[in-house]
């Protein structure tokens, strides 16, 4: 068996290449969908008159099911081979995608966006692990940045994309164009890639109590964290996190953690070997990853809120305030992974990635004002896209490089599964904390106003009946106020994130160096 983290077998050029090809086709129908279904939505929610307490399921069922999964793919990899997983995950989610296309109401389309999901777990896992599969550690970063790119640019090109298609082809085309550019990814996978499975490991077996396990422990904590709610208003989607629903969910996820643990601790050959924890690149690299993912997601998540509220910008112009965001995470994930191929090792450019997150989110936390600009947002949008980028493959390439070939499968999925995980307990927790800081701040402008009426206001109100102006200044709350009120309530949730990013930045700083291996061990065993 090779040592932790050597390339397994060495392949020609051409089937290298064509690999490659057949893994970023993959990868790229999962990601673009994300961000086409998603400019898509208004058109599908007025065309199937979906109640607005459902609306937010088209994304939640697809996130949780493939969250979910991601761990369960990674495992199968290694036991089948990255191609059979491969061809399984896109032929379910071209499936799921057919029948989101034929969808004839809400519920229905809502699970085939599970269905996509539970597709879409397959290929991000399986992208990231092929290329562990072809290089050494030593040239897998430069790959890695690559498709960390195409992951990147799918968030430009998925919103142009899917605007236009439902502009001039309809909502129904968003899903069924992913059909033929899955074909192309099938034709190239089935006809030019490799098998990339291990020879002499035994016969596969799959643990199914410890799948069902962590299917418990997992979706219900997702579902919980994505519907929780501080406050919910009449008609609106999720439930207070006290309630009974809220309760059991966390309750069920509790007991299918325990449940999981017990079983994996005794299996064969299980899901998730518990001992890869006692590896400490293994361990922090997945901490890290972790809070990482809660840092970005929530980073860019209500920015869009303080771009329309606070500065008062269209909601077009507000999303793409958002591209720099991910130019610059391109470029990170793309020259971090040269550079990491280049210089041998990548702990010190996992540092200097966080500390350059960090001046960002301290620059968004304390320099947001109502009078901010566009120009002035997206410069700060470049810097933490740059902190960013590098997290994507660095922190793969570096948990990659602490497992045997064999496990190379489930340690690309716990880095996806830790990063997802993370992004959804990010959302929750900043959600809580945006939806506190604006609360107080509108009650706290809201009562100034009662007690000093502005000059308009006492004018507009004077005629009025006696009282009339106390009850007209309680229910009035001047433009400029409200934009103080969102640009605090904003800060607050990039204080968090500089939080997060700094617990990152402590993992990583009690990372162990490993070099990276110029070439593949001399015991690997033979790769069909």
């Amino acid at each position: 068996m090779a040592p932790p983290g050597e390339a397994p077998f060495t392949f020609t050029r051409a089937q290298k290449a064509f690999t490659l090809l057949g893994s970023m086709l993959g990868m790229l129908l999962a990601a673009l969908d994300q961000t086409i279904v998603a400019t898509a939505g208004p058109a599908i929610q007025a065309d199937l008159r979906m109640p607005a307490s459902l609306y937010p399921w088209l994304t939640t069922s697809y996130m949780v099911a493939s969250t979910a999964m991601v761990p369960l793919w990674g495992k199968l990899s290694d036991l089948f081979g990255r191609r059979t997983i491969l061809v399984a995950g896109i032929l379910v989610f071209l499936g799921g995608s057919f029948l989101c296309g034929v969808a004839w109401g809400t519920v229905p389309l809502i699970l085939f966006r599970a269905v996509q999901g539970l597709g879409s777990a397959a290929l991000f896992t399986s992208a990231f692990a092929v290329v562990a599969d072809l290089f050494p550690p030593a040239e897998r970063g430069k790959y890695q940045g690559l498709f960390g790119g195409v992951f990147g640019l799918s968030s430009v090109v998925g919103p142009l994309a899917g605007g236009f298609i439902t502009d001039h082809l309809g909502w129904h085309w968003v899903f069924y164009i992913n059909l033929p550019v899955g074909a192309v990814a099938l034709a190239v996978i089935l006809l030019r890639m490799p098998a990339l499975r291990l020879q002499g490991v035994g016969r596969p077996r799959f643990d199914l109590a410890g799948a069902g396990g962590l299917v418990l422990a997992v979706v219900p904590l997702l579902l919980a964290l994505s519907l929780g709610r501080g406050h919910v208003a009449p008609g609106e989607p999720g439930f207070a996190w006290g309630s009974w629903q809220a309760l059991s969910l966390f309750a069920l996820s509790a007991v299918g953690a325990v449940l999981f643990v017990l079983v994996e601790g005794h299996a064969d050959e299980p899901v998730l070997d518990l001992k890869l924890f006692q590896d400490r690149t293994f361990a922090l690299g997945n901490a890290a990853v972790f809070f990482i993912g809660a840092g970005f997601l929530s980073a860019v998540t209500f920015l869009p809120l303080f771009m329309v509220n606070g500065v008062g910008l269209s909601a077009t112009r507000s999303g793409l305030t958002l591209t720099p965001l991910t130019l610059g995470v391109v470029a990170g994930n793309v020259l971090s992974g040269q550079l990491a191929s280049r210089l041998g090792h990548y702990r010190r450019l996992m540092l200097g990635s966080l500390v350059v997150l960090c001046g960002g989110f301290t620059l968004m936390a304390f320099t947001l004002t109502p009078d901010a600009t566009q120009a002035t947002v997206t410069a700060k949008m470049v810097l933490m896209g740059l902190g960013l980028g590098p997290s994507f493959p660095l922190y793969t390439l570096a948990i990659q490089n602490a497992v045997p070939p064999r496990q190379i499968g489930v340690a690309t999925s716990m880095a996806t599964f830790f990063r997802q995980l993370g992004a959804t307990m990010g959302v929750a927790v900043a959600g809580l904390a945006f939806a506190t800081t604006l609360s107080s701040e509108l009650r706290e402008r809201t009562e100034q106003v009662a007690r000093e009426p502005p000059a308009e206001l006492r004018e507009h109100l004077s005629a009025g009946a006696p009282g009339a102006e106390r009850a007209g200044a309680e229910g009035f709350v001047p433009s400029h106020a409200m934009k103080e009120a969102y640009t605090e309530a904003t800060s607050s949730v990039y204080q968090l994130a500089i939080l997060v990013a700094l617990l990152a930045l402590l993992l990583t700083a009690l990372l162990p160096e490993r070099p990276l291996r110029q070439g593949p061990g001399p015991a690997s065993p033979p790769m069909e």
